[in-house]
């Protein structure tokens, strides 16, 4: 089969894509670890898993950004940047709507795609998704991290993930091979690195259960069992399936899900396009305005607060903000990713100190209620209340906003635990310490 290698634009970024097969729905199949658009084809596992899903589908298959044929764009994306990329890949193929197929850590980004753009999602499948890493931070974790950085490429070292992940072919030295190449071809050290590390710190548990759209959860009687049902359970009125073997990576080890797929998407109702959607939130406002107010006086306070408005204005236009209030001095933002919220609201703190103005921030990302254009419900009263506990010049942030901005270039430091007035519960929340340069200068990613 000749391969029509095609390319999409995200943020600057070349993303290698493919479309095979003429079916009436679109399949994205979002990979679970690294991929090579060109040696797929070549492997006798996925050629012929690749073909029985175009016989469905229109497949749509892509290599995540840094690996295969994919650009890296200077350093490792967050997770919304490389969920961008699924958007891009979706507009070049022409899917105004499409099943998203993830496995293993492209569960993330398909699961935050569908929560974010439910009206553009048709289904959700997820084989071996895991909501959050019980493991992430142990000093095993990190010994694991420092062994893929030094050792990757080896045939010692992709034995050992072989093992793991898929010990029914390691007693052949031919697959082993294979799997070795596959994975050499796949990334090279330093994104696999950032791969398990991204991995290891993403955190989905606030996100899942934004999902509202049709869900089928695959999983094999492994190790991935209870965190697939796990996931499951988050996701409301996901269904949740056992598949054939007993492996915990390599999903073409179980021949049936291409039809267990069909089976789920005939079986589905055009999905209605829910009220609720995940946005993050941000809120500003200037601190001890009433004090400034006074001392310069009602003309020159409005002429000041233009300015203040319009330096606000423009940065939510380079992050792609949507503004959605305006009070007096505060502003009420929605983005569809936490990381361009957090790199905007860092923008506006530091420029308004060149109008001698201070102004403090809050970011929180949560399932909105969505109503003629208005944004409302819990989530934006949690962005309120974090805004409200800010100090001057500082952007304060939510858990669910610091778990979901892994690889971005984003530090933080602890600001406790907190009662917000009207949300149930105890809320810890962070402080941004620091704003990597690579990440103000891709605004757009």
């Amino acid at each position: 089969m000749a391969l029509d290698i095609r390319y999409a634009r995200s943020g600057g970024v070349s993303i290698a894509y493919q479309i095979v097969g003429d079916g009436d729905t679109d399949l994205v199949y979002v990979p679970d670890y690294v991929s090579n658009l060109v040696y797929g084809w070549e492997s006798p596992h996925w050629r012929p898993f690749y073909d029985r899903l175009a016989q469905s589908f229109r497949l749509i298959l892509f290599d995540k950004r840094g690996t295969g044929l994919s650009d890296l764009g200077g350093h490792f994306p967050a997770l919304e940047t490389r969920m961008d990329d699924v958007r891009a890949v979706l507009d070049a193929a022409g899917s105004g709507s499409a099943v998203l197929f993830g496995s293993h850590d492209g569960c993330s980004m398909a699961a935050l795609y569908a929560a974010s753009y439910p009206e553009r999602t048709r289904g959700l499948v997820l084989f071996h998704p895991v909501a959050h890493d019980p493991e992430a931070h142990t000093d095993a974790a990190r010994e694991d991290l420092a062994e893929v950085r030094d050792s990757w490429g080896t045939q010692e070292f992709s034995d050992e993930i072989m093992r793991d992940a898929a010990p029914s072919l390691l007693h052949d030295p031919r697959e082993r091979e294979l799997f070795a190449n596959w994975l050499r071809v796949g990334a090279s050290p330093s994104v696999a690195y950032a791969l398990n590390r991204a991995w290891f710190e993403t955190d989905l548990r606030e996100i899942l259960p934004a999902v509202r759209v049709p869900t089928l959860v695959l999983y094999r009687r492994s190790v991935a069992e209870p965190l697939a049902l796990d996931v499951a359970e988050r996701i409301p009125g996901a269904q949740a399936l056992r598949v054939s073997g007993e492996d915990y990576g390599e999903v073409y080890l179980s021949p049936e899900i291409p039809e267990e797929i069909e089976r789920f998407v005939a079986g589905e109702q055009v999905p209605v396009v829910p009220d609720t959607v995940l946005a993050t939130i941000l809120f500003t406002d200037i601190v001890a305005s009433s004090v400034r107010a006074a001392k310069l006086g009602d003309r020159a306070w409005r002429e000041l607060l233009e300015r203040h408005h319009a330096l606000v204005r423009r940065e939510l236009t380079r992050y792609r903000g949507e503004e959605k209030d305006t009070a007096g001095d505060g502003f009420f933002a929605t983005f569809d990713g936490p990381a361009r919220a957090i790199r905007c609201a860092n923008a506006i703190v530091e420029g308004v100190h060149e109008l001698g103005l201070e102004v403090r921030a809050g970011v929180h990302t949560g399932e909105c209620e969505v109503h003629e254009g208005k944004v409302a419900g819990l989530a934006v009263v949690i962005g309120a209340r974090v805004a409200a506990l800010a100090e001057g010049g500082e952007v304060l942030v939510s858990q669910t906003v610091k778990d979901l901005v892994a690889g971005a270039g984003v530090d933080f430091e602890e600001r406790g635990e907190h009662e917000l007035k009207g949300v149930p519960g105890s809320w810890r929340l962070y402080s941004v310490a620091d704003v990597s340069a690579h990440g103000q200068r891709n605004r757009g990613s």
